[in-house]
């Protein structure tokens, strides 16, 4: 009798488990050269019996992933039909400044943006959002963001999953706080319920090959320390903006916002299996969101943070639930990706050093705002003028308490020091977004080219959204 109950007992938690579940929801896709997007607000249902307002593009959360191939000239119809005005910016493509969406392109109520451009990037998962100044971390909370897929000719040649879907996935990892009605609420430190690709408590059933996961961080501030369950090993073979030499097999992956990795993980031989991607933010030191202690001092915190349940401890982000192979399998892993070319240092034109800091010094300062070179952001004042073509050394020094992602756009740079040492291998491809921790420094090089425009600018800024609404930006 003990035996039927223990066994009634582990079914019916094995059903509770089940049903806990829900399948990873895979984003639409739009190909060719004429994009239609419509912004508009709308709701979902993320919680039985409640339904949340959220923003879509062309959805009811997220946006459809974007396939764009290098050399082609493509049209985006973004059509805004939202109350607000709004703007959409190609995270990580190199496009004009008239193209990009920063703040200054906005996209007021019931018209259409027409921007025009031909694909120059290397193939590399980038993604899109709102960047309207003030608002960006309440639009793209709410649900406004979508990816990016770009394809070219080098990445064809690999022996590489590329089956959207089916052997390639995207992975948009999100921390978000409901309140009880279930409704989103923007800047708060509450944020301890994790979404995959807008859904709850995800899981893939993901064939027994080598798999091709397509990671982004789309988190308002929440760093990630990404990692399987058992520590089973996967290789890194892109970063922000393109393939890396070669594989660099890892069992941790740090990823903060706006920051995005290509892996593979090979699930030969685990059909059956179920295995948990996780973040083991009890390995983060403090001076990062998502540690224990945020900032450098024990004293420094946010509002709410401590509370978190997430904050300083290991938890689950999704499931993988392995399935048999598909008929084609991709079996191995290359050895060998791309050539990456970096500029030498010694062929820069000029230098620039970025200082973090917060407004105000003492215990409160890990909430901020924070600056950049003691300056925030002003609509009117262009920070820096670069000439064309400059190949420029970037240093970035943060002063302030907490660690900053940041973000520069249309360039892609190569990390050449953290803190004074090289970067590790994972780091060394094309990047958009690096997190510089408290304290230290980090710095890059990069070439500003093709396109010029003494009207038109581009932007610089914290990733973390509430950072860059209170004014950690700057234009050039």
């Amino acid at each position: 009798m003990k035996k039927l109950v223990a066994l009634i007992i582990v079914f019916s938690v094995s059903i509770n488990i089940a049903k806990s579940q829900n399948l990873l929801a895979i984003p639409d896709t739009i190909s060719g050269t004429e994009f239609n997007l419509n912004i508009y607000d709308t709701s979902k249902v993320f919680y039985n019996g409640y339904t949340t307002n959220t923003f879509g593009i062309n959805a009811a959360y997220l946006g459809p992933t974007l396939f764009l191939n290098k050399g082609d000239s493509v049209n985006m119809h973004v059509a805004n039909e939202l109350m607000d005005t709004t703007t959409i910016h190609w995270h990580g493509l190199h496009v004009s400044a008239m193209n990009d969406g920063g703040p200054h392109i906005v996209i007021p109520p019931s018209t259409i943006w027409n921007p025009s451009f031909k694909v120059r990037d290397h193939a590399a998962m980038y993604w899109y959002h709102p960047h309207l100044h003030m608002m960006t971390n309440m639009h793209a909370t709410m649900g406004a963001a979508g990816l990016i897929i770009v394809r070219d000719s080098t990445e064809a040649t690999l022996n590489l999953p590329r089956t959207y879907g089916i052997d390639d996935f995207p992975i948009v990892i999100q921390s978000k706080c409901f309140d009880a009605n279930k409704q989103i609420l923007v800047d708060n430190a509450s944020d301890s319920v994790m979404m995959v690709n807008g859904t709850l408590n995800a899981y893939l059933p993901a064939p027994a090959q080598v798999v091709r996961l397509r990671v982004l961080n789309a988190s308002s501030e929440r760093v990630y320390n990404l990692g399987f369950q058992g520590n089973l090993a996967f290789s890194q073979i892109g970063s922000d903006g393109g393939l890396l030499n070669a594989p660099v097999s890892l069992t941790r992956l740090r990823l903060a916002p706006g920051e995005r990795a290509e892996i593979l993980i090979d699930l030969n031989g685990k059909e059956g299996q179920s295995i948990n991607l996780m973040s083991y933010a009890a390995e983060f030191p403090s001076a990062i969101y998502g540690a224990l202690q945020p900032g450098m001092g024990a004293g420094q915190t946010i509002p709410g943070y401590t509370a978190n349940v997430l904050n300083g401890q290991n938890f689950n982000i999704m499931a993988f639930n392995v399935v048999a192979p598909t008929a084609n399998p991709i079996t191995t892993i290359p050895t060998t990706l791309v050539n990456n070319i970096v500029w030498p240092t010694g062929s820069a034109n000029a230098t620039k050093t970025l200082t973090f800091s917060p407004v105000t010094m003492g215990p409160t300062a890990i909430q901020g705002p924070f600056l950049i070179n003691n300056t925030s952001f002003d609509m009117d004042v262009v920070n820096y003028t670069i000439p064309l073509n400059n190949i420029e050394i970037w240093t970035l020094n943060n002063q302030s308490p907490i660690a900053h992602p940041f973000h520069i756009h249309d360039i892609q740079f190569y990390l050449t020091e953290i803190n004074g040492a090289t970067p590790p291998a994972n780091m060394q491809g094309r990047k958009d977004v690096v997190l510089v921790p408290a304290g230290q420094t980090v710095k890059f090089i990069t070439k500003f080219e093709t396109f010029c425009d003494s009207m038109a600018t581009y932007m610089y800024h914290c990733h973390m959204l509430p950072h860059e609404d209170d004014g950690m930006m700057g234009h050039l």
